[in-house]
């Protein structure tokens, strides 16, 4: 199934970033690309990152990890905790920038935040909606000035790319 290049990006609240997009594949096909480590790891992280996914168990409570890899093969890992998960609906977890290869965590990172994704029926068309809650505005402030935006819009256009697979 093919997508459409829709999508915004808006706040409502001073510490919350919405990135919403509009793919043209049915709600079932986006779910199982975006919680099965075998899609994940074909379309998962911005232009230029490979993605490793060294665990994905998608029930609440459990873990998921994900490596990104940049062309010099720099590590950047994110890892989080499941806290919800409605089967093809909603996914709610933490989201934490894990350890360097020496073990280290960057300093002045966010942290602390939660992620929700929504999958929503648009016709036959699916509406991800990806919500991003940090703990504070400087937060906040700090993952843009990262690249966040971008980078998830990034990772989006793989996403359609890999649907229309």
């Amino acid at each position: 199934m093919g997508s459409t290049k829709s999508g915004k990006t808006r706040a409502t609240d001073e510490k919350e970033i919405i990135i919403e997009r509009i793919f043209n594949a049915p709600r079932e096909q986006v779910w199982q690309t975006w919680t099965e480590a075998k899609h994940v790891e074909q379309w998962f992280g911005p232009r230029g990152f490979t993605t490793e996914v060294a665990e994905l168990d998608l029930r609440p409570g459990g873990k998921s990890l994900y490596i990104m890899k940049d062309k010099e093969g720099n590590e950047y890992p994110s890892e989080g905790v499941f806290k919800e998960i409605v089967a093809q609906k909603k996914i709610v977890s933490t989201d934490e920038f894990g350890e360097d290869e020496e073990g280290n965590l960057p300093d002045d990172l966010p942290s602390g935040m939660i992620v929700t994704t929504s999958f929503d029926d648009i016709g036959n068309d699916t509406r991800l909606t990806i919500q991003i809650m940090h703990q504070s505005v400087e937060d906040r402030k700090k993952h843009e000035e990262m690249g966040v935006v971008n980078g998830w819009n990034e990772t989006l256009d793989k996403l359609e790319e890999y649907l229309e697979k």
